[in-house]
Protein backbone atom coordinates (compact mmCIF):
# COMPACT_ATOMS: atom_id res chain seq x y z
CA UNK A 1 0.00 0.00 0.00
CA UNK A 2 1.60 3.24 -0.64
CA UNK A 3 1.33 6.12 1.74
CA UNK A 4 0.74 10.29 1.38
CA UNK A 5 2.44 10.51 4.85
CA UNK A 6 4.65 7.83 5.57
CA UNK A 7 7.48 5.55 3.48
CA UNK A 8 7.27 2.00 4.48
CA UNK A 9 9.70 -0.74 3.14
CA UNK A 10 11.18 -4.32 4.44
CA UNK A 11 14.06 -5.55 4.46
CA UNK A 12 14.99 -8.86 5.52
CA UNK A 13 12.58 -8.87 8.58
CA UNK A 14 13.20 -5.26 9.67
CA UNK A 15 10.22 -2.78 8.96
CA UNK A 16 10.86 0.77 8.68
CA UNK A 17 8.74 3.10 9.19
CA UNK A 18 9.75 6.82 8.33
CA UNK A 19 7.23 9.65 9.24
CA UNK A 20 7.22 11.64 5.99
CA UNK A 21 5.76 15.08 6.67
CA UNK A 22 9.22 16.64 6.74
CA UNK A 23 7.87 20.33 6.33
CA UNK A 24 6.12 20.38 9.23
CA UNK A 25 8.64 18.41 11.51
CA UNK A 26 6.58 15.18 10.97
CA UNK A 27 3.62 16.51 12.57
CA UNK A 28 0.57 14.40 13.17
CA UNK A 29 -2.44 14.96 11.24
CA UNK A 30 -5.79 12.79 10.49
CA UNK A 31 -4.35 11.60 7.47
CA UNK A 32 -1.20 10.28 9.12
CA UNK A 33 -3.47 8.70 12.14
CA UNK A 34 -4.94 6.60 9.70
CA UNK A 35 -1.88 5.62 7.97
CA UNK A 36 0.09 4.76 10.94
CA UNK A 37 -3.07 3.08 12.25
CA UNK A 38 -2.81 1.02 9.55
CA UNK A 39 1.34 0.26 8.87
CA UNK A 40 1.09 -0.89 12.66
CA UNK A 41 -1.21 -3.66 11.97
CA UNK A 42 0.70 -4.50 8.94
CA UNK A 43 3.89 -4.97 11.11
CA UNK A 44 1.65 -6.98 13.74
CA UNK A 45 0.08 -9.38 11.00
CA UNK A 46 3.03 -9.83 8.71
CA UNK A 47 5.12 -12.64 9.75
CA UNK A 48 7.94 -12.16 8.01
CA UNK A 49 8.43 -8.57 9.78
CA UNK A 50 10.64 -9.58 13.28
CA UNK A 51 11.10 -6.04 14.01
CA UNK A 52 10.27 -1.94 13.57
CA UNK A 53 12.45 1.16 12.62
CA UNK A 54 10.37 4.21 13.63
CA UNK A 55 12.19 7.85 12.45
CA UNK A 56 11.26 11.08 10.47
CA UNK A 57 12.25 12.29 7.28
CA UNK A 58 14.29 15.26 7.20
CA UNK A 59 15.46 17.50 10.76
CA UNK A 60 12.65 16.61 12.88
CA UNK A 61 11.30 13.01 14.41
CA UNK A 62 7.79 14.19 15.00
CA UNK A 63 6.56 17.63 16.08
CA UNK A 64 3.42 16.09 18.08
CA UNK A 65 -0.15 17.40 16.80
CA UNK A 66 -0.29 19.67 13.46
CA UNK A 67 -1.56 22.87 15.22
CA UNK A 68 -2.52 24.58 11.86
CA UNK A 69 -5.33 21.20 12.26
CA UNK A 70 -6.28 21.50 15.52
CA UNK A 71 -7.17 25.54 14.88
CA UNK A 72 -9.16 24.58 12.06
CA UNK A 73 -11.12 21.92 14.23
CA UNK A 74 -11.89 24.97 16.35
CA UNK A 75 -13.28 27.61 13.87
CA UNK A 76 -16.03 25.11 12.34
CA UNK A 77 -19.27 25.82 13.39
CA UNK A 78 -19.65 23.04 16.12
CA UNK A 79 -17.06 24.44 17.92
CA UNK A 80 -13.77 22.42 18.75
CA UNK A 81 -15.46 18.74 19.62
CA UNK A 82 -13.62 17.15 22.39
CA UNK A 83 -10.15 16.97 22.62
CA UNK A 84 -10.45 13.66 24.84
CA UNK A 85 -12.25 11.44 22.27
CA UNK A 86 -9.73 12.92 20.11
CA UNK A 87 -6.98 11.51 22.19
CA UNK A 88 -8.98 7.89 22.59
CA UNK A 89 -9.44 7.42 19.11
CA UNK A 90 -6.20 8.67 17.52
CA UNK A 91 -3.15 8.86 20.18
CA UNK A 92 -3.93 6.53 22.42
CA UNK A 93 -4.55 3.61 20.18
CA UNK A 94 -1.24 4.59 18.16
CA UNK A 95 0.81 4.23 21.74
CA UNK A 96 -1.34 0.94 23.23
CA UNK A 97 -0.75 -0.65 19.43
CA UNK A 98 3.26 -0.06 19.82
CA UNK A 99 3.51 -1.29 23.58
CA UNK A 100 0.60 -4.27 23.32
CA UNK A 101 2.61 -5.41 19.70
CA UNK A 102 4.69 -8.12 20.71
CA UNK A 103 7.39 -6.75 18.26
CA UNK A 104 10.15 -5.29 19.43
CA UNK A 105 9.76 -1.13 17.98
CA UNK A 106 13.06 0.95 17.64
CA UNK A 107 12.68 4.86 17.53
CA UNK A 108 15.29 6.01 15.42
CA UNK A 109 14.94 9.75 17.09
CA UNK A 110 16.88 12.12 13.82
CA UNK A 111 15.85 15.08 15.48
CA UNK A 112 13.54 16.85 17.51
CA UNK A 113 10.51 15.31 19.48
CA UNK A 114 8.06 17.30 20.56
CA UNK A 115 4.54 16.92 22.35
CA UNK A 116 3.19 13.63 21.10
CA UNK A 117 6.16 13.07 18.84
CA UNK A 118 7.65 12.40 22.71
CA UNK A 119 5.06 10.36 23.59
CA UNK A 120 5.73 7.99 20.61
CA UNK A 121 9.37 7.76 21.06
CA UNK A 122 8.87 6.43 24.59
CA UNK A 123 6.88 3.99 23.80
CA UNK A 124 9.54 2.44 21.54
CA UNK A 125 11.04 -0.38 23.51
CA UNK A 126 14.57 1.07 22.51
CA UNK A 127 15.49 4.56 21.51
CA UNK A 128 19.20 5.68 19.99
CA UNK A 129 19.09 9.84 19.51
CA UNK A 130 21.28 11.90 17.53
CA UNK A 131 23.30 14.15 19.70
CA UNK A 132 21.67 17.25 18.30
CA UNK A 133 18.33 16.21 18.42
CA UNK A 134 16.13 17.41 21.88
CA UNK A 135 12.71 16.45 23.59
CA UNK A 136 9.96 19.05 23.97
CA UNK A 137 7.85 18.06 26.64
CA UNK A 138 6.57 21.21 27.56
CA UNK A 139 5.47 22.14 24.26
CA UNK A 140 1.96 21.20 26.15
CA UNK A 141 2.32 23.76 28.73
CA UNK A 142 2.66 26.69 26.34
CA UNK A 143 -0.36 26.06 24.70
CA UNK A 144 -2.41 25.67 28.05
CA UNK A 145 -2.48 22.01 28.07
CA UNK A 146 -1.11 18.71 29.75
CA UNK A 147 1.23 16.37 28.47
CA UNK A 148 -0.63 13.20 26.75
CA UNK A 149 -0.49 10.13 25.25
CA UNK A 150 0.66 8.64 27.63
CA UNK A 151 3.77 10.62 28.57
CA UNK A 152 2.58 11.23 32.44
CA UNK A 153 3.17 7.83 32.41
CA UNK A 154 6.17 7.45 30.24
CA UNK A 155 8.35 10.48 31.86
CA UNK A 156 8.14 9.54 35.50
CA UNK A 157 8.44 5.81 35.14
CA UNK A 158 11.51 6.31 33.37
CA UNK A 159 12.82 9.57 34.65
CA UNK A 160 11.37 10.01 38.51
CA UNK A 161 8.62 12.19 39.20
CA UNK A 162 10.92 15.50 39.91
CA UNK A 163 12.56 15.40 36.79
CA UNK A 164 9.27 14.79 34.80
CA UNK A 165 7.43 17.47 36.32
CA UNK A 166 10.76 19.77 35.62
CA UNK A 167 10.89 18.38 31.92
CA UNK A 168 7.16 19.52 31.82
CA UNK A 169 7.28 22.91 32.99
CA UNK A 170 10.87 24.44 32.96
CA UNK A 171 13.05 23.34 29.93
CA UNK A 172 12.53 24.29 27.35
CA UNK A 173 14.73 22.36 24.95
CA UNK A 174 15.82 18.77 26.67
CA UNK A 175 19.34 17.67 24.88
CA UNK A 176 20.46 14.07 24.03
CA UNK A 177 22.81 14.30 26.70
CA UNK A 178 20.55 14.83 29.57
CA UNK A 179 17.95 12.62 28.29
CA UNK A 180 20.89 10.00 27.60
CA UNK A 181 21.59 10.32 31.51
CA UNK A 182 17.78 10.40 32.42
CA UNK A 183 17.20 6.84 30.88
CA UNK A 184 14.98 8.18 28.35
CA UNK A 185 17.23 6.77 25.43
CA UNK A 186 19.55 3.95 25.58
CA UNK A 187 22.22 5.91 23.14
CA UNK A 188 23.45 8.72 21.33
CA UNK A 189 25.38 9.02 18.82
CA UNK A 190 26.56 11.34 15.60
CA UNK A 191 23.08 12.31 13.54
CA UNK A 192 25.07 9.99 10.60
CA UNK A 193 25.45 7.11 12.67
CA UNK A 194 21.07 7.01 14.41
CA UNK A 195 19.94 4.93 11.52
CA UNK A 196 23.14 2.51 11.05
CA UNK A 197 22.64 2.13 15.50
CA UNK A 198 18.76 1.37 14.89
CA UNK A 199 19.31 -1.10 12.24
CA UNK A 200 22.29 -3.12 14.20
CA UNK A 201 19.93 -3.31 17.33
CA UNK A 202 17.59 -4.70 14.98
CA UNK A 203 19.40 -7.03 13.11
CA UNK A 204 20.47 -8.62 16.80
CA UNK A 205 16.79 -8.34 18.08
CA UNK A 206 15.94 -10.07 14.57
CA UNK A 207 18.26 -12.92 15.54
CA UNK A 208 16.48 -13.74 18.89
CA UNK A 209 13.44 -16.37 19.05
CA UNK A 210 10.67 -13.72 18.23
CA UNK A 211 8.41 -15.32 20.38
CA UNK A 212 10.80 -14.99 23.86
CA UNK A 213 11.37 -11.09 22.81
CA UNK A 214 7.64 -11.03 22.44
CA UNK A 215 6.62 -12.48 25.91
CA UNK A 216 9.97 -10.45 27.32
CA UNK A 217 8.59 -7.55 26.58
CA UNK A 218 4.76 -8.18 27.83
CA UNK A 219 6.57 -9.31 31.12
CA UNK A 220 8.26 -6.18 31.59
CA UNK A 221 5.51 -3.84 30.60
CA UNK A 222 3.55 -5.97 33.26
CA UNK A 223 6.29 -5.08 35.75
CA UNK A 224 5.54 -1.40 35.55
CA UNK A 225 2.59 -2.15 37.30
CA UNK A 226 2.51 -4.98 39.05
CA UNK A 227 3.65 -6.42 42.62
CA UNK A 228 7.00 -8.70 42.67
CA UNK A 229 4.01 -11.41 43.86
CA UNK A 230 2.78 -11.13 40.94
CA UNK A 231 5.23 -10.26 38.60
CA UNK A 232 6.66 -14.02 39.61
CA UNK A 233 3.62 -15.34 38.88
CA UNK A 234 2.84 -13.81 35.49
CA UNK A 235 6.71 -15.04 34.68
CA UNK A 236 5.51 -18.67 35.18
CA UNK A 237 2.21 -18.48 33.15
CA UNK A 238 4.86 -16.77 30.25
CA UNK A 239 7.56 -19.21 30.97
CA UNK A 240 5.28 -22.28 30.11
CA UNK A 241 4.36 -20.64 27.29
CA UNK A 242 7.87 -20.11 25.95
CA UNK A 243 8.65 -23.44 26.91
CA UNK A 244 6.12 -24.90 24.71
CA UNK A 245 7.64 -23.14 21.69
CA UNK A 246 9.96 -25.06 18.98
CA UNK A 247 12.68 -22.76 19.34
CA UNK A 248 12.69 -23.32 22.89
CA UNK A 249 13.32 -26.81 22.28
CA UNK A 250 15.62 -26.51 19.09
CA UNK A 251 17.92 -24.14 20.94
CA UNK A 252 18.42 -26.10 24.07
CA UNK A 253 19.51 -28.91 21.70
CA UNK A 254 21.88 -26.65 19.90
CA UNK A 255 23.47 -26.06 23.04
CA UNK A 256 24.06 -28.83 24.85
CA UNK A 257 25.57 -29.85 21.36
CA UNK A 258 27.95 -27.49 21.63
CA UNK A 259 28.82 -27.96 24.95
CA UNK A 260 28.90 -31.73 24.08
Amino acid sequence: MAYETLLYEVQEGIAIITLNRPDVLNAFNEQMFRELQDVLRTVERDEAVHVAIVTGAGRGFCAGQDLTEMRARYEQPEGAGSIGEHLRSRYNPLILRLRNTEKPFIAAINGVAAGAGCSLALACDLRVMAETASFVFNAFAKISLIPDSGSTWFLPHLAGYARAFEAATLIDRLEASRALAWGLVNAVVPPDQVMPTAQEWADRLRALPGRAVGLLKRALHRAMTFTLEQSLDYEAHLQEVAARTPEHRERVEAFLRRRG
